[in-house]
């Protein structure tokens, strides 16, 4: 029997065509996150603006488990950290912090995703950083930033740095904390997800060989975004969209409610 703390009305007839499917299109990374093990609990956050209202965003219920997110369970927070939304739950403020930074200062960050996984906080405690070891390292690192650990991100005054080690960059490596994604959709921010903890699990598992590594030219990273867009026949994140969703049909159902 469903908890009645996931008893939620529908929000569909609430809000706009255009907010109900982004809705529904982060309500699906979160269950993404959970299916593909990138969750810590309830811990991370991802978060999306909405459409048309400046910097006000929607992101997670704290206390939900990423499988159980929905499009109707998900709050909308102003830039002040306020709830607009009627919710019985609360919002994660270090998620807050990080979120309102990144949104406020990129127009085009629709979405911000931030993991905590083994391999991605691994990685980040390592000096080197991420190393040019695979063919998914070249698109990591052609955009990344790094940031240094300044503790749980719940200060202010940290904003300005977290935004300024970010850059223009897709990703951010949080150093002793974990990853950081952005994007113009969800499905990219997912998208440059999938290659982050993918490149974080190769560099791992590849050091874990003990033998001497062989890094990639750096004349092939500098030509990574071209080589990106033409493999995906300039599609980008939306050829892997559809696929992902219709997994999360056959096997995490019912984010779209």
């Amino acid at each position: 029997m469903p908890s009645p703390a996931l008893d939620m009305p529908s929000r569909r007839a609430q809000v706009s065509p255009d907010e109900w499917a982004l809705r529904v299109d982060l309500a699906a990374a979160y269950r993404i996150v959970a299916l593909l093990g990138w969750d810590d609990l309830v811990f991370t956050h991802i978060s999306a603006r909405l459409p048309g209202e400046g910097h006000r965003f929607l992101i997670n219920p704290y206390g939900l488990m990423f499988e159980e997110i929905t499009a109707s369970s998900l709050i909308t927070v102003d830039t002040d950290g306020r709830k607009c939304d009627d919710s019985h739950f609360d919002v994660n403020p270090a998620g807050f912090t990080i979120h309102s930074a990144i949104h406020a200062a990129r127009d085009d960050a629709i979405c911000v995703l931030h993991t905590h996984s083994l391999n991605g906080i691994a990685v980040s405690a390592q000096k080197g950083g991420v190393l040019p070891l695979s063919q998914q390292s070249i698109f990591v690192l052609s955009s990344l930033g790094y940031h240094d650990y300044e503790g749980v991100a719940l200060r202010d005054d940290e904003k300005p740095r977290l935004v300024r080690d970010l850059g223009h960059n897709d990703h951010l490596m949080l150093r002793n904390h974990g990853l950081l994604t952005v994007g113009r959709s969800v499905a990219a921010a997912v998208q440059a997800m999938y290659l982050f903890e993918t490149v974080c699990t190769i560099q791992v598992r590849a050091q874990a060989g003990g033998g001497e590594l062989v890094h990639v030219d750096p004349a092939i990273i500098a030509s990574a975004r071209q080589q990106s867009a033409q493999v995906t026949r300039g599609q980008g994140a939306s050829l892997i969209w559809p696929g992902l969703l219709r997994r999360l049909d056959r096997r995490l159902p019912g984010y779209d409610a």
